[in-house]
């Protein structure tokens, strides 16, 4: 096996996952079955409003009812996912739900729709194995302590069954030998290895965790922590001389790689017909904000905590002012229009007590704008 740089900004010893190989080209939905854990790895990058609650996720689109879930379906269909990515929290905390999850997706695609399942060790029994692999599980990743050796004979339960068994954690600086031990337990034991660069995300308790410990961003522009690289291909080097095929995931494969794949997938089949379609896969829009619901200081909380029914009355009433192809979003309370309809008659827009703005907005299910050029 040889280390060597693939297309996608990551090193790799070998073939890629299976997992991972729809995953480079942006056709892995992200399954979150729960923010709920029994671990709790200082590196967590799930955010505030996800971790510790039970919450479910089809990509940025939350699932409002978890025995039924449309919008995961709905999710698949807009990104022409290949497969999933079961993910949490554990999963294997509503190990139930997330069986029914990998069944339903099994019966409603072929058995080519690939699903794998990350897990920490604390939760792993054989019963629970044996479920997730009936269920059909293709591709379980194992996710140990590197500071408990304690769960890891429990890693050795997955070879019992026949899917493909691996292990992914980051590469945290300062902990080289401390991974290396790990390699060299899990030898002869696996199929593969990811590791991943350690990034920083954008919550604040995940900042305050890694400055505690002096992780500091490598470059302004790069979530990757300084140092997570160098450490990556130096164990990429002591995987393979150990005989495991191993992958290093960079944040740039995430990010520019992954990312923008499936944001200019989802792009084409949820844009609206007069939606601008950028090349990073973003859509420019026009939009008119009743003025009390416009985006600014406390604008999420203040779509949260609005009558919706009471507000989209009001939206229908202003749409008749408007060309015939507005559409009311009941989800952020606003009117969409073409952008140049927007900029001709943003005078006219303002006269009604309403605010006109360009915006510039990701195609997902939470719409996070990228900007915003109020007129």
């Amino acid at each position: 096996m040889i280390c060597k740089q693939t297309p996608f900004h990551s090193w790799c010893t070998g073939k890629l996952a299976k997992g991972c190989q729809e995953c480079v080209h942006g056709r892995k939905l992200v399954l979150f079955i729960t923010g709920l854990c029994a671990q709790r790895c200082f590196y967590c990058p799930v955010s505030e409003h996800k971790f510790g609650k039970d919450i479910a996720y089809a990509n940025e689109w939350k699932i409002e009812d978890p025995k039924n879930p449309k919008e995961l379906f709905a999710e698949i269909q807009l990104t022409d996912a290949k497969g999933v990515g079961i993910t949490g929290g554990d999963p294997l905390v509503h190990i139930d739900r997330t069986c029914t999850y990998i069944r339903m997706l099994k019966e409603k695609y072929d058995k080519n729709f690939h699903t794998h399942l990350y897990t920490p060790l604390k939760l792993v029994t054989r019963e629970r194995l044996q479920k997730l692999y009936d269920a059909g599980l293709d591709e379980i990743r194992l996710h140990p302590n590197l500071d408990d050796e304690t769960l890891w004979p429990r890693l050795t339960l997955a070879r019992e069954f026949n899917w493909q068994t691996g292990i992914e954690i980051p590469a945290i600086p300062g902990y080289e030998e401390k991974t290396k031990k790990l390699i060299d337990f899990i030898a002869g034991k696996v199929d593969f290895l990811n590791l991943n660069e350690l990034e920083r995300s954008d919550t604040a308790a995940h900042h305050y965790q890694l400055d505690a410990r002096g992780y500091k961003q490598k470059t302004s522009t790069s979530y990757g922590v300084k140092g997570s690289q160098e450490l990556a291909l130096r164990l990429l080097q002591y995987a393979r001389a150990k005989g495991i095929r191993a992958h290093y995931c960079t944040a740039k494969l995430k990010d520019s790689v992954q990312m923008k794949q499936r944001l200019i997938r989802r792009s084409q089949n949820a844009a609206l017909p007069f939606d601008i379609k950028t090349d990073e896969g973003l859509l420019i829009r026009g939009c008119v904000y009743l003025p009390e619901l416009a985006p600014g200081f406390s604008y999420k909380e203040r779509i949260r905590n609005a009558d919706h029914e009471r507000t989209i009355t009001q939206l229908e009433q202003k749409k008749k002012i408007f060309a015939p192809d507005c559409v009311i979003d009941t989800t952020k309370l606003r009117l969409i229009l073409p952008p140049m309809y927007v900029k001709k008659n943003a005078k006219q827009i303002r006269k009604q007590g309403l605010i006109p703005a360009i915006v510039e907005e990701y195609p997902t299910a939470d719409a996070i704008e990228a900007n915003i050029d109020f007129l």
